[in-house]
């Protein structure tokens, strides 16, 4: 039902050594998971939590996905991509109603270069983001404007299906029960190979399924991007709702979020620049794999890794 996405997606994802002197002076192997290689348009966790949530969609017929995120969601930009190689119309709900009036930045211009329906919103209704009958209202919302905006019809017109006044509603960040049950692979994939699996997080969705999908004597790190301490809730929801229990060992360092989202440092950008120095990568990630590679660096040196134990970061998306 997903054959159409093209390239197909690559899994597993590969793993690869990376021999780092702050790692092996302390007899620490230090491998990355390269996720940001599953696909060129949708990288990452994104694939992973993406690709049971359409393939729920198309089972149940539905024409459109609906989801949400900020200015440089990520999460958004794999959205619009999915849906324009499945033929499935997307609507995305931006957080900043101000954001109407500007113009695109090169996140929202790409997601708009692949077919979605950009729809600002104020904060304080974003917050209204999980409640089901706000989502049916913004895109009765949505719907309504585009009729009224159409005219005569246009050749091009017929090209652009009308907007749907129902759609498969996606989560930020695309955390759900099916997303968490998609991220169990991600722990499959690394049963005997890790001691450690570690992943930045947003939402949380990614680090539930990991955890879920490892083996016995293994445990998954997760460290926070965002401020605030809920992470950890949030994680036991999602594993609740996925399998109805908690599952799996893991535990969050919430020390190096660096002030929060979308928030770096000049010790981060140092850090980051030299890291893919050394190893000959792409540049980081900046927002989550940069400060996941900075946190394990830090943990090394304080000690936290037994020596002879392997340490795997998950790499979930590329610049």
């Amino acid at each position: 039902m997903l054959a159409a996405v093209d390239p197909p997606p690559r899994l597993p994802s590969p793993l690869q050594e990376v021999r780092d002197e702050r790692f092996v002076r302390r007899g620490i192997r230090l491998l990355l998971k390269r996720d940001d290689l599953i696909h060129p348009a949708v990288p990452g966790n994104k694939w992973r939590k993406l690709a049971p949530n359409l393939r729920a969609a198309l089972e149940g017929g539905h024409t459109a996905l609906l989801t949400f995120g900020g200015a440089y969601s990520n999460h958004l930009r794999a959205t619009a991509a999915a849906g324009r190689m499945l033929g499935l119309t997307t609507v995305g709900v931006v957080r900043g109603d101000e954001l109407a009036a500007r113009p695109l930045n090169p996140s929202l211009a790409r997601c708009a270069a692949d077919g979605m329906r950009l729809h600002f919103v104020s904060r304080s209704d974003y917050r209204r983001r999980q409640d089901p009958d706000y989502a049916r209202q913004l895109l009765r919302e949505a719907a309504d404007r585009e009729e009224q905006g159409r005219t005569e019809p246009t050749a091009e017109a017929a090209r652009s299906p009308q907007l749907p006044r129902e759609a498969f509603r996606i989560p930020e960040g695309g955390s759900n029960a099916l997303a968490v049950q998609g991220c169990c692979a991600l722990g499959a994939e690394l049963r005997g190979r890790t001691d450690v699996a570690a992943v930045a997080c947003g939402t949380g969705g990614t680090l539930a399924g990991l955890a879920a999908g490892l083996g016995e004597g293994q445990r998954a790190l997760g460290v926070p991007v965002l401020r605030g301490g809920f992470l950890a809730a949030e994680v036991r929801d999602l594993q609740r709702a996925a399998f109805g229990g908690v599952r799996g060992e893991w535990r969050l360092d919430e020390r190096f979020h660096f002030g929060g989202y979308a928030r770096t440092t000049a010790e981060l950008e140092d850090f980051a620049a030299d890291f893919a120095t050394r190893h000959g990568l792409p540049p980081l990630e900046p927002l989550y794999v940069a400060k996941l590679l900075f946190a394990l660096t830090a943990l090394a040196e304080e000690g936290a890794f037994a020596p002879g134990s392997t340490v795997t970061a998950v790499v979930t998306g590329p610049r």
